[in-house]
């Protein structure tokens, strides 16, 4: 990784178009709010955090002015800890399951205070300090540098580990990165908190790992830990589909994060209502559609997306269609002709298409949100994983899997959580594998 990655800002004309979701708390207001908070000795707030930062005691720091402490709190426990301030679904976790619910006031904030912690420790030039430890001989190669694999190579590293981080694309951070939508985390703030883990000593390497390279890092390194998440969008499987007016939602999401597009057309149509169909189809708002239409095959209680997520689509100006699947592409003089059709649902809950139903959507591009496909050509270069379902079996205990060197943690296990799961993933297989190794080297001396 390169001193520019550490340093990237994006294009300002992304910045313009979006603005944070959520304004930054000012110091007298963090003072204010985190007053509020009651120090509960039992703090449900940390049991429902993955990653379980003590909530009380970073948020009592910044009560008394010590803010720089505050951050060191919260890195402590998650090392990205900006980047879950600003993403994480904190109504449903930590602030979901604040006892202010119970005397029927308003949950503390935990997660813009968390993000006023973080944001000052990084003005303030902030680095992650090493813990006094003896340098290991043993390497550590983590395939992927999204959130697992960071996580995994601090820990690695506060315990005297050798680490390196593998990662096809041209900047690291994986999702947080590339994936995110703008107005929750900028690519800079990403690649802020990379820098801060390269600061520890960890090494990048922009290198895409096929089978040859497996075979490779088994041979070269102690352990491997599998962090490389999930593969391509699933495609839609529908007549017309391959046209170049369609664009996964991933890629989407990552050319106008990168710069790379910065305009879209005025008509567009998003596949699926998850919360990346959400970001993707609130990007287009920004980016100038003047309609943004969201298909879905099931009403608006069943959608994966999280309630504020979909609320905030409908202030964007998104309209979602429900019941509705879509069934082939025509090439027009104006566009695109969209055949869709309703949908009902069967005895089991699935789709079933309304006989004569069918009606046309004109637009530009459609966006596929549809779910990701596991990495499972790379997954099975992994000699004696055990892969079930698209998924890498771990034990949960540990993140090691069926074979003794490789660990694993992060959407490749979970089928695509949150950033902060995969952030406790990749700390919970640090120590297994520093357990692991620490036992081999035991067993040699003996």
């Amino acid at each position: 990784m390169s001193e520019v990655d550490a340093t990237f800002v994006g294009h300002p004309e992304v910045a313009a178009r979006f603005p944070d979701l959520h304004p930054a708390f000012d110091a007298r207001a963090a003072v204010i709010e985190a007053n509020r908070c009651l120090n509960c000795f039992d703090a449900p707030c940390m049991g429902a955090c993955p990653t379980h930062i003590d909530v009380p005691r970073f948020i009592k720091k910044i009560a008394s002015g010590n803010v720089i402490g505050s951050a060191e709190a919260i890195l402590e426990a998650n090392v990205l800890g900006a980047s879950c301030s600003r993403v994480c679904p904190v109504e449903v976790l930590c602030e979901g399951a604040c006892v202010m619910h119970g005397k029927q006031e308003k949950p503390i904030e935990i997660g813009r205070l968390q993000r006023f912690a973080m944001e000052t420790f990084y003005a303030a030039g902030g680095k992650l300090q090493l813990r006094k430890r003896e340098e290991r001989s043993e390497r550590v190669a983590c395939i992927g540098s999204g959130p697992a694999s960071l996580a995994c190579a601090a820990e690695l590293r506060q315990l005297g580990f050798q680490v390196k981080a593998f990662d096809r694309r041209a900047l690291p951070g994986g999702l947080n990165t590339y994936g995110v939508a703008e107005y929750k985390l900028r690519a800079a703030d990403s690649l802020r908190e990379v820098a801060m883990v390269r600061g520890l000593g960890v090494e990048f390497e922009n290198k895409e790992i096929d089978a040859a390279g497996m075979e490779e890092l088994e041979r070269e390194f102690d352990a491997v830990f599998l962090g490389l998440g999930l593969g391509a969008m699933h495609r839609l499987a529908v007549e017309g589909a391959m046209s170049s007016s369609v664009i996964d939602a991933l890629d989407f999401i990552a050319g106008y994060k990168t710069g790379a597009r910065l305009e879209v057309a005025p008509r567009v149509v998003v596949v699926g209502a998850g919360n990346t169909a959400i970001d993707a189809a609130c990007a287009a708002k920004r980016l100038g559609a003047k309609s943004v239409t969201i298909l879905y095959r099931r009403q608006r209680e069943n959608i994966s997306a999280f309630a504020f997520e979909y609320d905030h689509a409908v202030r964007e100006g998104v309209i979602f269609c429900w019941e509705t699947l879509p069934k082939a592409f025509a090439a027009t003089n104006d566009g695109i002709a969209l055949t869709c059709v309703a949908v009902a649902q069967d005895a089991a809950g699935l789709p079933v298409p309304v006989e004569g139903s069918e009606f046309t959507i004109e637009c530009d591009v459609v966006i596929p949100a549809i779910g990701q496909s596991p990495l499972l050509e790379l997954l099975s270069q992994a000699r004696g994983v055990t892969i079930e379902r698209g998924r890498v079996v771990i034990d949960r205990a540990t993140g090691q899997t069926t074979n003794p060197k490789y660990f694993a943690g992060g959407d490749c296990v979970n089928g695509g959580r949150e950033v902060v799961d995969a952030v406790a993933d990749g700390k919970r297989a640090a120590l297994g594998i520093a357990a692991w190794l620490n036992t081999r080297t035991e067993a040699h001396v003996g």
